[in-house]
């Protein structure tokens, strides 16, 4: 049975323990995020030569989550927030989670087995945002915190916000490595071979004189 839990950030190791695959989470406190491709590219590059990001990553959170922002009267107003899909940082993220300790990371689509064996290094934890749910999620933002890279296109930056209750957030990926997105993956070809063979007889059967 999934539960319910509420997250205050930053988080330790020991605050994730206990969470299991399925289960729901709010988050409550700093998160960073950004939604570019070439923007995770260069901090893994950056990470492999020893350079240190332009937020504070270690032992904290990245999420994959677009924010559209404008600068505006001295600060930075926020549009909405929309995640995006996590598979497009597939081959980059093992890297990151371990390079920099990271306990929460999330998106859409779950991440490849690679990075919850990463994740299981750490003790953190991947958790999966509903599509469509950019209102909600953008509800709970407080404020702008900074944003890193401001050259680079709105949803490419690297953004620091403040939420209150951002979620609910369903736990994909959970500390001991376990995967909802593999288990989904396994019963799939489990049902696909079942399929199959069903097939194979009715093909069978139909030939029988």
């Amino acid at each position: 049975m999934s539960r319910d839990y509420e997250l205050t950030l930053p988080v330790r190791p020991e605050d994730l323990f206990h969470l299991r695959v399925g289960d729901r989470v709010y988050l409550t406190g700093e998160i960073v995020s950004s939604a570019g491709l070439p923007t995770y590219q260069r901090l893994e590059r950056e990470a492999r030569e020893g350079i240190e990001p332009p937020v504070v990553l270690q032992d904290g959170c990245i999420f994959h989550l677009g924010a559209s922002l404008e600068e505006k009267e001295g600060g930075w107003h926020l549009h909405y927030l929309n995640p995006t899909t996590s598979t497009r940082f597939d081959p980059l993220m093992p890297q990151l989670i371990r390079a920099h300790k990271l306990l929460l990371t999330g998106g859409k689509g779950g991440l490849a087995p690679e990075s919850a064996a990463a994740l299981a290094e750490t003790g953190g934890i991947y958790v999966s945002f509903q599509g469509g749910g950019a209102p909600i999620l953008t509800d709970a933002v407080e404020e702008v915190l900074g944003v890193a890279w401001p050259e680079l296109v709105s949803h490419y930056r690297i953004v620091r916000l403040k939420v209150k209750r951002l979620g609910p957030l369903t736990v994909g990926i959970d500390s001991q490595g376990n995967s909802l997105y593999q288990q989904i993956d396994e019963v799939a070809r489990a049902r696909r071979e079942e399929i199959l063979a069903a097939m194979s007889r009715e093909r069978s059967e139909n030939r029988a004189p």
